[in-house]
């Protein structure tokens, strides 16, 4: 009995989906459960399971977009598994088996590696083989950063450091064009709309981090031990922001055409960066949660983005959103918001800084500070609504 391989419903609001890697090739036998493709839709990545065991035949290839139920293979149970894989083998004499087993051994070594759709490009435009790279992702799936921490071949880095070369206008003006994936023509679209719809302002403002750089480090050592996870500045900022969200639940609501819409809980989202492009996953119910309960959550979370693994209902919701743009340096921005959300908050770099002493006016200190900045709709947060709101995250901050 041969079936086809259709395309599953990955949400409501997704009806189309880009088709990734092949995890097997045309003819191959395949296991029931194992993973046959990956599927990029706008929202996220996962891999679709063999419904059956038997021999695959692939019927649209890599790169294709495919709208939901489309057929993309088949898969024929009632052929026969591969000879190779039947109990004939165990009769073989111990010198043809030494023989296959190299043969199966070199088999192996030409399979494609597991690598990210990034990781995949990056190598072929750096000539780096991937087969020679250790990946550190999940599975040993090779990311971004392993192609990036490999060497050029030396007759690459050649090339590119020879006088000859130096003077090559292709040398020097290398061109190179590649589809927008779903998810990053998604971000495009939703910035675009955010910047359209919204009277979006920013105001800033300065937290001096030197107490919560004290409790972290007197407590981060019992708390990893009796949690299982680390202590983090991220834990300290949730609890704050809910704290301001309930004092200034304007910010934790958003426009629905002529009503504005409040909400009595906090669904937190939180900014993460992967190789395939900015991600929004939500830690739900933020104001219920302990501070264990948010790391945990936000450790859960930053890994299942990185490796493709977030599913619709990660991403959905959020009523307030916190992107950490300090982990890259960043020493100041203006984050732009997440649609239909009213308010973000955006974290910057931590930088020894001259300050006044609040204790000692007039004497002059060095403080660890962080540079706040919240972007907001100007359409149902006044300006007042917007100051008061980011002086309560910075006290909360200061003397938490």
């Amino acid at each position: 009995m041969s079936i086809d391989i259709v395309i599953p419903s990955l949400g409501e609001s997704i009806t189309e989906i880009r088709l990734g890697k092949w995890l097997c090739q045309n003819g191959d036998w395949i296991d029931r459960d194992a993973s046959l493709v990956e599927l990029e839709s706008d929202k996220i990545t996962q891999e679709l399971p063999s419904p059956i065991a038997g021999i695959v035949t692939i019927t649209e290839q890599e790169g294709t977009d495919l709208p939901i139920g489309a057929v993309i293979g088949s898969i024929d149970s009632d052929a026969a598994r591969p000879a190779a894989t039947t109990d004939d083998a165990a009769t073989v004499i111990p010198a043809t088996r030494v023989e296959v087993a190299t043969e199966t051994a070199a088999s192996a070594d030409t399979q494609s590696p597991r690598a990210t759709p990034m990781a995949r490009h990056l190598a072929k435009d750096r000539g780096v083989e991937l087969s020679e790279i250790h990946g550190t992702g999940p599975s040993g799936r090779v990311t971004k950063s392993d192609v990036l921490a490999t060497s050029l071949p030396p007759e690459r880095e050649t090339v590119e450091s020879s006088p000859a070369a130096a003077s090559s206008d292709l040398a020097l003006r290398g061109v190179r064009r590649e589809r927008l994936s779903p998810l990053r023509r998604r971000i495009a679209e939703r910035l675009v709309v955010a910047q359209q719809t919204a009277a979006m302002l920013t105001t800033f403002n300065e937290a001096d981090m030197s107490e919560v750089i004290r409790l972290r480090k007197a407590h981060k050592d019992d708390f990893n031990d009796r949690f299982g996870v680390k202590l983090g500045f991220m834990s300290f900022f949730a609890r704050a922001v809910v704290s301001a969200l309930h004092a200034y639940p304007e910010v934790n609501a958003w426009l629905d055409g002529d009503e504005i819409e409040y909400h009595d809980y906090v669904d937190l989202s939180v900014a993460v960066g992967t190789d395939r492009g900015l991600v929004v996953p939500v830690i739900r119910n933020a104001d219920r949660l302990t501070f264990a309960d948010v790391e945990g959550d936000i450790a859960r979370l930053a890994q299942s983005a990185r490796s493709g693994r977030l599913g619709l209902e990660d991403m959905t919701g959020g009523t307030f959103t916190i992107s950490n743009g300090g982990v890259y340096g960043s020493m100041m921005s203006t984050p732009i918001l997440n649609p239909p959300q009213s308010g973000i908050l955006g974290l910057h770099r931590i930088s020894n800084r001259a300050v006044e002493d609040p204790d000692h006016p007039g004497n002059i200190v060095l403080r660890p500070m962080m540079y706040l900045a919240l972007s907001y709709d100007h359409r149902i947060i006044d300006g007042g609504t917007a100051v008061g709101f980011l002086v309560h995250v910075k006290e909360c901050i200061e003397s938490p």
